[in-house]
């Protein structure tokens, strides 16, 4: 999830597409239960978009339900009860799996899948501190170059 979320990022100013039509994004999109091709890749790029903006606060959660169309649960009966298992038979199963790992990774870990505090930075994290502080998508290199600004700044006043 990371990576998909990390797939953007934005190098001296300018934005690095990383989901590009290559063997790595195919193989991505057919472990999804895709079908590799110009459209999946597109959807693909389109779920990330829609993830990076419910995740930033600039969009609620309904833009995530477009991936959502056309999947329905269907009921299993196992030796501990019955689950619910998704069918993608009427929807684009890769934006879908894409939608339902996000929900599983913030209910199991709410609040903790951020974006950088960086504001120059367009990556995310997902906090696995013990406080859930973590503010910075690589200590390396966000964190101590907004510190060192910060200490820079500071002693240019005294």
């Amino acid at each position: 999830m990371l990576w998909l979320l990390n797939s953007a990022p934005t190098v001296d100013g300018d934005v690095q597409e990383l989901i590009v039509e290559d063997d790595e994004t195919f193989q991505l999109i057919q472990n999804l239960g895709g079908r590799p091709g110009p459209a999946a890749v597109e959807a693909l790029r389109a779920v990330r978009d829609d993830l990076h903006r419910v995740i930033r606060g600039t969009d609620d959660t309904g833009a995530l339900q477009r991936h959502l169309r056309g999947v329905v649960g269907r009921p299993e009966l196992t030796e501990g009860g019955v689950t619910w298992q998704p069918d993608f038979s009427g929807a684009d199963e890769v934006s879908a799996r894409v939608v339902l790992a996000w929900s599983d990774l913030a209910t199991r870990l709410p609040g903790r899948v951020r974006a950088c505090a960086n504001s120059e930075c367009s990556k995310f994290l997902i906090d696995h501190s013990r406080p859930g502080s973590a503010r910075w998508c690589s200590m390396a290199e966000c964190g101590n170059r907004l510190k060192a600004r910060r200490h820079s700044a500071r002693r240019s006043t005294v």
